[in-house]
């Protein structure tokens, strides 16, 4: 693998310059004061600071991507996005059902079975593009909103909103392309922005439940 190949995939960028997309680099900025706001947030709380820790991850990944736009920097981008969903399905499964630790981690090791299976299945939905690979997201955020709506009824809307605000997010990060010639700063920022958002609420979603909102993680 050729790490050091420069990758072009966004509205915003015109050449291999560091600064070449200014808005989509800073707007990461988001994810580090969600992180750090629910940080706070989460004091005592070891799994929800963990998943303080890799928002903030997600933003240095992210910027370091839309600076230098190469392999390795992609590879900062999605690793700790991947990470989050793990941890987080793992930190619903304690809180949403009350499982232990093993049971929970191997329901949320799951995960990659799901998304081997669903991905292909988006990348047929025409126009999805590159973002087929985030939308099994939103899905399983909506099934455990779903299959959580009697036991857990508020945690459950907490995740419906999470999974709404995503769908919005990925609706900018799939337009940003076909929209280029006519608005050349692009609508990818607006990803960032919004899954700045997103995250942090998801993690407020999260420890709301802890503190016995939703039946508590043993």
């Amino acid at each position: 693998m050729d790490w050091m190949r420069t990758i072009d995939g966004y509205c915003e960028r015109l050449s291999p310059d560091y600064w070449a997309e200014p808005v989509n680099a800073v707007t990461n900025l988001a994810f580090i004061v969600a992180a750090l706001l629910m940080w706070r947030h989460c004091r005592g709380d070891r799994l929800g600071q963990l998943l303080c820790a890799v928002v903030f991850a997600i933003g240095v990944g992210s910027y370091l991507f839309h600076t230098h736009a190469q392999v390795w920097s992609a590879m900062a981008d999605v690793i700790p996005i991947a990470l989050f969903i793990l941890i987080y399905i793992y930190a619903m499964n304690r809180v949403g059902w009350g499982l232990r630790p093993w049971p929970a981690a191997g329901l949320a090791a799951l995960f990659i079975p799901y998304a081997a299976a669903t991905v292909p299945l988006f990348q047929m939905v025409p126009g999805l593009g590159s973002s087929a690979g985030y939308a099994p997201v939103p899905l399983l955020i909506l099934i455990y909103a779903v299959l959580l709506r009697t036991r857990a009824p508020q945690l459950a809307r907490g995740l419906a909103i999470g999974a709404l605000i995503l769908i919005v997010s990925l609706t900018f990060r799939t337009i940003d392309l076909p929209l280029c010639d006519g608005f050349p700063l692009g609508t990818h920022f607006m990803w960032h922005l919004l899954n700045g958002l997103m995250l942090g609420w998801m993690i407020w979603v999260y420890r709301t439940g802890r503190l016995g909102k939703a039946p508590a993680a043993r």
